[in-house]
C-alpha cells in the first residue's frame, strides 16, 4: 500500500497532473484507492483542506471531498499513538519545543501509518533526501530510513503501479 503525503496530490494537480486538464490522473488515482492501493491518512487529508484558499486549491479539495473519491482514498485506520511518539522521539528528537512540534507537524503520523506494516507500506512524499538536517527541519525520507520503511516519490509510484495517460 502507497500512503500519500498531501504534498503528492497539492504538487501534482499545481504542477503536471491539474485536475481540469489530466483527468486521467485523478480517476487512476481513485482506482488505485479502491483497490488498496493507494490511500491517505485522515489527518493527511485534513492537511489538503487547510493547505489554502485560492482556486487552485479549492478545485484540489473539491475532488478529494466527492464522496466516491475519498472513500476510495481515505485510510480507514485510526493513528497508533504509541507509534506516533516513538517516531517523534527517535525520528525527530526527544527535546523538540513546542514550536519545534508544530513545525514538523503531521508528518510523524504519517510516518507513524507506515511503521505498521514496513515491508508492505511505501510512505510516497515529494520531500527529497537531506540527511543533512536535524529535529524539526528533518525530511520525511530521511526518518523513513531510520525505521527502515519504504519511502518514494510520486514518480516512482505512478511507474510501479502502472499510470498511462492517453
Amino acid at each position: 500500500m502507497h500512503l500519500l503525503d498531501a504534498n503528492v496530490l497539492i504538487t501534482a494537480h499545481n504542477s503536471y497532473y491539474a485536475i481540469d486538464q489530466v483527468p486521467q490522473f485523478w480517476a487512476w488515482l481513485r482506482q488505485m484507492g479502491d483497490a488498496g492501493h493507494v490511500k491517505m491518512p485522515a489527518e493527511i487529508f485534513d492537511e489538503i483542506k487547510d493547505g489554502g484558499t485560492d482556486e487552485e486549491s479549492d478545485l484540489l479539495y473539491e475532488w478529494i471531498s466527492e464522496p466516491a473519491n475519498k472513500l476510495a482514498l481515505l485510510l480507514n485506520e485510526e493513528p497508533d499513538a504509541t507509534l506516533v511518539q516513538q517516531v517523534i522521539e527517535q525520528g525527530y528528537g526527544n527535546d523538540l519545543t513546542d514550536d519545534q512540534l508544530e513545525e514538523i507537524g503531521r508528518d510523524p503520523i504519517l510516518i507513524a501509518y507506515g511503521l505498521k506494516d514496513p515491508t508492505n507500506r511505501w510512505i510516497v512524499t515529494t520531500e527529497v533526501s537531506a540527511p543533512s538536517k536535524k529535529k524539526q527541519n528533518r525530511k520525511i525520507p530521511d526518518v523513513c530510513n531510520d525505521f527502515s520503511i519504504l519511502w518514494c516519490g510520486p514518480f516512482v509510484m505512478t511507474k510501479k503501479l502502472g499510470f498511462k495517460a492517453g
